[in-house]
């Protein structure tokens, strides 16, 4: 068994490198590199300026990355973007017939 939970990453508001490696089983070497080449999924890596790297794990894509469902959790993020998308659209059409009526009175 891994030294991390699943319910102990969700409890974290911060997630290291070395966190990951440890919940994945790999080296934090492994997730530095693999974020950086945008290959594993689980959050973003950022560089910075001066040339050093800033890590945002998503803790949601870490835990289904390593129970292979990370395709649902990433077809629900988009689900839930396109449904403000969707509900936005609904709205402006809404004010946009308000607007045309009040031009046409």
């Amino acid at each position: 068994m891994g030294k991390y939970t699943d319910d102990d990453i969700r409890k974290m508001k911060k997630i290291t490198n070395k966190i990951a490696g440890e919940y994945l089983g790999v080296y934090p070497m492994f997730i530095s590199m693999a974020m950086q080449q945008e290959r594993l999924p689980i959050g973003f890596a950022v560089k910075n300026n001066n040339g050093s790297w800033s890590y945002h794990i998503i803790a949601e894509r870490l835990i289904a990355y390593k129970n292979g469902k990370l395709t649902e959790v990433l077809i629900d993020g988009i689900e839930n973007k396109l449904n403000k998308i969707i509900d936005n659209f609904d709205g402006m059409r809404k004010d946009l017939i308000t607007l045309l009526k009040e031009k046409n009175k």
